[in-house]
């Protein structure tokens, strides 16, 4: 297979109280495993699109054979999402950014709290299933969303951190609570994985 499960850096147990085990064994065993999966099904088509990591293929969809374009945003931006995603969630996270993230965000946002109400009252309004992100662009950060499992990298944008805002990230343990859930997150956030994606960005 050209592109693989990665296993979660951590116990399905390990996010609790934010993140229910229940949670984290649909949305990594079941879900992710699935977009892997249809991605394979997809590149088995054109093998030479098997050869590329999954951030190549997204940054260039229109090189993407039209047969199997459509597989690639979708699989593969959920493949390259939700790897991202389990990587900056850990458990016994501080809750409050560290080193030059920290700094960033005091700059072009006032405030942790100031973002973090910012970012949370974005994300909550995607209508849908898709994703919340913080992003590098021109120079600074911003926070965007994307539909379904698009990924800023289609856009040509790199993304820094971002939430799961799809029903199953959060439905079991909050139902609708959609921002409730947004609020938990942080208490579950990976400060020095985001400073490092932080850093590849503005490169």
């Amino acid at each position: 297979m050209a592109f693989e499960l990665p296993p979660l850096p951590y116990d399905y147990t390990a996010l609790e109280p934010h993140i229910d085990e229940a949670t984290m064994k649909l949305h990594h065993d079941k879900h992710h495993a699935a977009y892997v999966s249809n991605l394979n099904a997809a590149v088995e088509k054109h093998p030479e699109l098997g050869k590329k990591s999954v951030e190549d293929l997204l940054k260039d969809l229109n090189a993407v054979p039209d047969d199997v374009r459509g597989a690639v945003r979708n699989n593969g931006g959920g493949h390259a999402n939700h790897t991202m995603f389990w990587e900056i969630m850990k458990p016994g996270a501080s809750g409050e950014p560290t080193g030059a993230i920290a700094e960033q965000i005091k700059k072009d946002f006032g405030s942790f709290e100031d973002f973090k109400k910012t970012f949370n009252e974005t994300t909550a309004k995607q209508f849908g299933s898709g994703w919340g992100w913080l992003v590098w662009k021109d120079g600074k950060l911003a926070i965007v969303t994307t539909p379904n499992q698009d990924s800023p990298l289609s856009q040509g944008l790199q993304p820094i951190l971002g939430n799961d805002v799809w029903e199953h990230a959060y439905y079991l343990k909050y139902n609708n609570r959609r921002p409730e859930y947004l609020a938990a997150w942080w208490n579950v956030v990976n400060w020095n994985e985001v400073n490092k994606r932080f850093e590849q960005a503005k490169k």
